[in-house]
């Protein structure tokens, strides 16, 4: 096995590993959102904010906690028969069926950079583009120079009408860190299957 995959491997599991327990923790601030929702509407007038905050934390946890997920190999599996095989043809499965999801994962991270671009304002068909120009005007002109850039910011439609931009971004964010850990599942099964441990 080359030194680049097993350093590759180390990396990204490291990194996947100290963002999943972090994320771990956004469960305590979900519980803390509902239990005020739930006390500001026996004691005192319900609250706008706290459903529309609690998707958004649930969403940061199920995204950020996913490549974590995958990484203990506590993801959902069909383990009817996988569950009886040994190492070696669990690897060689996997070798072949993690590139039907990093496709899905790909086609899913184009959607969530789509978005992403819409919720800044851009309603064109080049969003990798647009964050490029974004990117650049922000380093050579500043905030100034990026917020010409940027358009109508969208905003969830309900009474509290928060900026969707942010949970957005973790989506992007979470999904690149789900494809790095599938490669880093990838090299390692590849090692399985050549007897190597990663």
């Amino acid at each position: 096995m080359p030194e680049a995959m097993r350093c590759y491997v180390r990396i990204i599991d490291r990194m996947n590993r100290a963002i999943g327990r972090f994320a771990m923790y956004l469960l305590f601030a979900l519980i803390g959102v509902l239990i005020w929702s739930s006390v500001s509407k026996t004691f005192f007038t319900p609250t706008l904010w706290t459903l529309e905050t609690a998707q958004f934390v649930m969403v940061a946890y199920y995204v950020l906690g996913g490549p974590y997920s995958i990484q203990m190999g506590s993801n959902v599996r069909m383990d009817f028969f996988y569950g009886d095989w040994s190492p070696r043809r669990r690897a060689i499965v996997d070798v072949i069926t993690i590139w039907f999801l990093l496709f899905y994962l790909g086609v899913l991270l184009w959607g969530a950079i789509s978005s992403t671009a819409y919720s800044f304002g851009y309603f064109g068909t080049e969003p990798f583009k647009f964050f490029g120009e974004l990117i650049w005007a922000f380093v050579t002109g500043g905030p100034d120079a990026a917020g010409e850039l940027m358009g109508y910011l969208e905003r969830s439609p309900s009474a509290w009408r928060p900026y969707v931009w942010p949970v957005k971004v973790i989506l992007c964010f979470g999904v690149t860190l789900m494809i790095l850990q599938c490669v880093a599942e990838f090299f390692r099964d590849i090692a399985r299957i050549r007897g190597e441990d990663i």
